[in-house]
């Protein structure tokens, strides 16, 4: 027994020759949230509040896809999502296209604690902020330069397009697909298991590059994105519609229920039955294990445990 975290900062087809500007600011800021989050397990926080802790943290980091890093629509603008989950009580809250919420993760708290209900999306969702007192700013405060140019490359592809794609080269075959395109890897979200073996996930997203305005993902889904039950805490990362289709999170917790799998083996056989190229996800459970499996090319990820084992990583092993 002991405690245990883990966080990540999405998964997808990150490129080895990925630039160290892009690749440092990442690995240094899942550095800081990883030590946010095991400072507040030393301390006995609950895994819920520390959850929401790490990701608001994640989300005020303007490289990732959530919060302050959010990616646009095909409109240019944003609409952010977040999910947070808490697995002794099977409590959770969710929201979706968020425009002025400057940490979605702790509105789905509170859709969580001061509602009857799940789930607020849009204007809905954007009315109980302004209720709740939640802190807000104007819709342009997202809009990063580094956000409208990913945007305008896939607007010149055609496409929706991954986070960690690298610039078009003007000879590449333009993909006519569009809806059939790569959710955006750079989701964001948080395990815990805490001092007392209370498990606890939250996951926030902006969702994918070029999107159709009114898109929802993974992040948000209940059982897909995001679960946490007695037996396991997950966040997923990803192509959004193949982790809504394989119900990813859930999936975890149900081999580990009904066939009696370790976390490992469960995390493992869900990220291998995915398609190739889909699922990263992260998990712990009760006793303090810890697994980060992933199906693509990389995932930034980062874990540690009561133990005094840390690993901050992107690439499998041999590549890394």
């Amino acid at each position: 027994m002991g405690w245990a975290i883990a966080l990540h900062g999405g998964a997808g087809d990150i490129p080895l020759s990925l630039p160290p500007e892009r690749r440092l600011p990442r690995e240094d800021a899942l550095r800081h949230c990883l030590n946010i989050g095991v400072n507040a397990l030393k301390s006995q926080q609950h895994a819920l509040g520390i959850v929401e802790l790490v990701v608001r943290e994640l989300e005020n980091h303007p490289n990732f896809n959530a919060g302050r890093g959010s990616v646009l629509t095909s409109s240019g603008t944003v609409e952010m999502e977040a999910c947070i989950m808490d697995g002794n009580t099977k409590r959770c809250g969710a929201v979706s296209g968020l425009t002025t919420v400057v940490n979605p993760i702790s509105l789905a708290r509170l859709v969580m604690e001061k509602t009857p209900h799940i789930y607020l999306a849009f204007d809905g969702a954007e009315a109980f902020a302004r209720e709740q007192g939640v802190d807000t700013v104007d819709s342009t405060h997202f809009i990063t330069p580094e956000n409208i140019e990913r945007l305008k490359q896939a607007k010149e592809a055609n496409r929706v397009q991954i986070d960690y794609t690298q610039p078009i080269q003007k000879e590449v075959k333009v993909e006519t697909h569009a809806a059939d395109g790569d959710s955006q890897i750079g989701t964001v979200g948080c395990v815990v298991v805490d001092n007392h073996g209370n498990l606890a996930t939250a996951t926030s997203t902006g969702g994918l590059v070029n999107k159709m305005v009114g898109r929802i993902g993974d992040t948000p889904v209940i059982g897909a994105g995001t679960y946490a039950n007695r037996l396991c805490a997950v966040s997923a990362t990803g192509k959004g519609e193949a982790i809504i289709r394989c119900t990813v999170a859930r999936d975890v917790a149900a081999l580990m229920e009904f066939k009696g799998l370790s976390l490992e083996e469960a995390a493992a056989s869900v990220v291998e039955n995915a398609p190739i190229g889909t699922v990263g996800l992260v998990a712990v459970s009760p006793s303090g294990e810890v697994t980060m499996p992933f199906n693509t090319t990389g995932m930034f990820r980062a874990c540690a445990t009561e133990d005094g084992y840390s690993e901050i990583g992107i690439w499998s092993s041999r590549q890394n």
